[in-house]
């Protein structure tokens, strides 16, 4: 059976994008070893899906900050002989920048084994130079998509364009005691122009309490833990927890209402799993970037701004009676 090694090392919302493209080569290529290159804070995601043989972490961003340090050169040599042990049939390279193009490169020193998209596919044009084999994948379609097809591509397969599977098991109980009442809101992105006005998630959580429903607000840094906590002491009726790892975050999100985010990795995450979930949009296109293939998740806003909170709860009602 082929060894199949992906590079899709970041952001947290790319790699839950790139899920279901490992669930098709499962499907089309049963017996198909496959491992994954992902940097060491979303390889918990990787980790999730059944049909990762091994996820092998990377640290780009850390290695990058710290050269100077002997450890960070031992670390990567560390790496490099662990990925070519592998010995894989077809290294595929779906983030298409030029640092995991340069990535690849290391995994497979010749490139004869290398896949990725073709310069007029690429987020960056040059990283296709890296490649031994180019494939043209159109970039109007969405991120999912775009790895699916890139993946049927490398492997030979026919896309038939089956519905989409994350693959994503979650099992375990809850960090904290959640209750079906409880909707989990995700204020936090790490871009200032997809946030959501601050009074905005305190009106939605307004009429969520009126409603009966308590609002949950986890957090990942001490920034955005003092906008949870502020929206948190606005709406009156609202918990913020203690910060979690993806894993139970994971967790979380199964035992509640429903979750509210902004374009972020965990609202895609919490979509990819098979939450209730609902995707606000202030900056970016959700027809490319947003949630996906997933018959409990809903978009609304866009391009054009921000949703007003009456398509949030209509939305949201919509994802739960999915």
């Amino acid at each position: 059976m082929p060894r199949i090694l992906f590079v899709k090392t970041s952001s947290m919302g790319d790699v839950v994008h790139h899920c279901p493209a490992v669930s098709d080569v499962e499907r089309a290529m049963p017996g198909a070893e496959i491992d994954w290159v992902v940097e060491m804070p979303f390889s918990e995601i990787a980790t999730l899906h059944h049909s990762v043989r091994r996820v092998v972490p990377v640290a780009l961003r850390r290695w990058r900050r710290e050269l100077w340090r002997p450890s960070i050169w031992q670390e990567m040599g560390s790496f490099r002989r662990a990925v070519r042990a592998g010995r894989y049939d077809l290294v595929i390279d779906s983030q298409g920048l030029l640092k995991s193009a340069l990535l690849a490169r290391v995994i497979d020193p010749g490139g004869a084994r290398t896949h990725g998209y073709d310069a007029s596919s690429a987020r960056e044009p040059l990283a296709a130079r890296l490649y031994r084999t180019r494939h043209t994948v159109s970039r109007a379609l969405h991120a999912v998509e775009r790895n699916r097809r890139l993946t049927a591509l490398a492997c030979g397969y026919a896309f038939d364009g089956a519905s989409c599977d994350y693959g994503l098991h979650v099992v375990g109980t809850s960090p904290v005691e959640t209750h079906p009442s409880y909707v989990v809101l995700l204020t936090m992105t790490s871009r200032a122009e997809k946030l959501w006005p601050e009074a905005r998630w305190i009106a939605l959580g307004r009429t969520l309490a009126e409603r009966k429903l308590r609002c949950v607000l986890p957090w990942g840094n001490a920034d955005e833990r003092a906008r949870c906590r502020r929206i948190a002491q606005a709406i009156g009726w609202a918990k913020v927890p203690e910060r979690m790892p993806l894993r139970k975050l994971a967790h979380l999100f199964r035992g509640t209402y429903g979750i509210v985010g902004v374009d972020t990795g965990l609202t895609h995450l919490a979509a990819a799993i098979g939450a209730p979930t609902v995707g606000i949009y202030c900056a970016t296109d959700p027809a490319l970037t947003g949630l996906y293939g997933a018959a409990r998740a809903r978009n609304v806003g866009g391009m054009a701004g921000p949703p007003a909170i009456e398509e949030v709860l209509t939305a949201l009602e919509a994802a739960r009676a999915a």
